[in-house]
């Protein structure tokens, strides 16, 4: 137990007397948000035209390849260290087996090599999983409703591999199946990428918070729901243990997704595990967020930098999030 001396009686103890001014409070801040903190997510897709909003996300695009190197050197001069990368495909490449993720020349290798060849010191995290590939919209392969395990982890090696190969710097698989961690570590290892990253989704919860993501990546209808390998919100215990398992499979840095509603999970990862331990500030929480605003309901700046304090408050080594480019430049103002 931390020792804590008891505290002066009023009067000799006034706490506003750190709170009268911004330079004192900017002073004794507890916790600061830089944009080294911000991982900026977008949406790439294959038309061709270079923006195309993403009706459920006020101020989000789907951008071409073109546009997105183009975004992607806004975003390094404004500071931001990491693109991830997630693809919007045309509707006649999804298929029950998902075979488009395997495609070396698909939408994501393509996105990596195009940022590369200008901006080669940027890191890009990809997303590991099927779902903006199939047409049932699960990160899985599905045989007879079911989702089958082994056989995804096998399909997701490869897809990792080309990704890779293609420029990735962090694969960031978000498919929650069992044992995907220790195989793509070996794969990579075997193949001679021993200095590529693994970023586990290793607490993503099945969450009502993600449907303006299949939005933006088109899934147009889900079919049955995720909770057969997505986590149940009413777990913490279990998210000690699925990151305990990705860290001893090979996981450099963890994920705890959505942010907002498992704070406490952000919590107890990082001061359990002491390793970087990331969240992701999801679409929904996003969405949420612009429909309050537009209604007059809070302020937009105040309520965007309120809640990536609070991932910071709670331990959070960094932060996914759709606003990051527009909080790096708040930042820099």
């Amino acid at each position: 137990m931390t020792f804590m001396p008891a505290p002066a009686p009023f009067p000799l103890a006034r706490p506003r007397r750190l709170r009268q001014s911004a330079w004192i409070r900017d002073l004794v801040a507890e916790n600061r948000l830089h944009v080294c903190d911000l991982i900026w997510p977008i949406f790439v897709h294959d038309r061709d035209v270079a923006r195309e909003p993403v009706a459920s996300l006020k101020g989000v695009d789907r951008l071409s390849v073109a546009e997105s190197v183009k975004e992607a050197k806004e975003a390094q001069a404004l500071g931001i260290k990491v693109l991830a990368l997630f693809p919007h495909l045309d509707e006649r490449l999804r298929t029950g087996d998902a075979k488009a993720a395997l495609d070396p020349n698909g939408l994501i290798p393509t996105v990596c090599r195009a940022i590369k060849a200008e901006i080669p010191d940027i890191g890009l995290l990809v997303d590991v999983a099927l779902d903006p590939y199939t047409d049932h919209g699960h990160d899985g392969l599905l045989v007879d409703g079911r989702i089958v395990n082994d056989a995804t982890v096998a399909m997701l090696i490869e897809q990792t591999l080309i990704q890779v190969a293609a420029g990735a710097d962090i694969v960031a698989p978000s498919d929650m199946m069992d044992g995907r961690i220790g195989a793509i570590r070996k794969a990579l290892e075997a193949a001679g990428h021993h200095d590529t990253l693994i970023m586990s989704y290793a607490a993503k919860y099945a969450s009502a918070f993600y449907g303006p993501y299949r939005d933006a990546i088109g899934v147009k209808a889900l079919k049955g729901d995720k909770t057969t390998y997505q986590m149940d919100s009413a777990n913490s215990d279990e998210a000690l243990r699925e990151v305990a398992i990705d860290i001893s499979e090979g996981a450099d840095m963890v994920m705890v997704k959505p942010g907002l509603p498992y704070l406490d999970i952000v919590q107890r990862v990082t001061e359990t595990f002491k390793v970087p331990t990331f969240v992701y500030q999801v679409s929904g929480e996003y969405a949420m967020i612009k429909a309050a605003v537009d209604k007059g309901f809070m302020d937009h700046d105040r309520a965007v930098m309120e809640t990536l304090l609070a991932f910071k408050r709670a331990g959070a080594s960094g932060i996914l999030t759709y606003f990051a480019k527009h909080v790096a430049q708040l930042l820099k103002a």
